[in-house]
């Protein structure tokens, strides 16, 4: 049976405050941040994370505005000062080129539906708006072990579809973006994240995250 975004979000609203603790021991979350943090200098306001979640990445990209469809990681997200909708990607409650720059980490792989989510995406940001973009590569080693955590129904990867670079790459060329500035990083084995990294530039298919920088075309053919 087809996956639902209730179904993939619900876990995120049950147990908010232990994805939120999640964050404060953990290595990764330095080291997927400092890859983002390379590719923000440029971002125009405001800023919108889709799948804000309890606002940790947010708060530290200056992302002002954040859209949910999980009340209780809103209500975490608020206490951070982050502005919380609740809503979801295929009919995002904005107004037609409202957006400066639209901000997805780890949320592409729980869509149903990720080429209408990013071209609703493209349909709210500005003319001069910018899509960031953090997801796992689906053939690396971090890819295959939450893969396998998936088959194991794992509560937070049970509906994630976690998708390759290439296949990625032609998502976001499809929904009318053009790929601009690109970073890698966690090329160290799942089993010992405990190291820091610095980000290297390009999408490499060994890295446990990718992270990737988008402008809006103003055509989609």
């Amino acid at each position: 049976m087809k996956k639902s975004w209730q179904q993939a979000s619900r876990v995120f609203n049950d147990r908010a405050q232990e994805y939120d603790n999640w964050f404060d021991d953990s290595p990764l979350f330095t080291l997927e941040l400092a890859a983002l943090q390379e590719l923000t200098t440029e971002l125009p306001f405001p800023r919108l994370e889709l799948g804000v979640g309890p606002g940790r990445f947010a708060r530290h990209l200056n992302i002002n505005i954040g859209i949910d469809p999980a009340p209780a990681a809103l209500r975490i997200a608020a206490k951070r000062g982050i502005m919380g909708i609740a809503g979801i990607g295929e009919q995002l409650p904005l107004k037609t080129e409202s957006i400066g720059t639209i901000c997805m980490f780890f949320t592409l792989c729980f869509l149903t539906d990720p080429l209408t989510v990013l071209r609703e995406c493209r349909r709210v940001l500005r003319l001069d708006g910018m899509l960031l973009l953090g997801f796992i590569p689906a053939l690396s080693p971090w890819g295959k072990v939450l893969a396998q955590k998936k088959q194991q129904r794992h509560p937070y990867y049970r509906y994630a579809d976690f998708k390759t670079i290439k296949e990625t790459i032609t998502l976001v060329r499809q929904a009318g973006f053009s790929i601009n500035q690109t970073s890698s990083t966690l090329l160290q084995p799942p089993d010992a994240p405990n190291s820091f990294e610095k980000p290297q530039r390009g999408l490499n298919e060994r890295a446990g995250f990718c992270a990737l920088t988008a402008e809006k075309r103003k055509s989609t053919k």
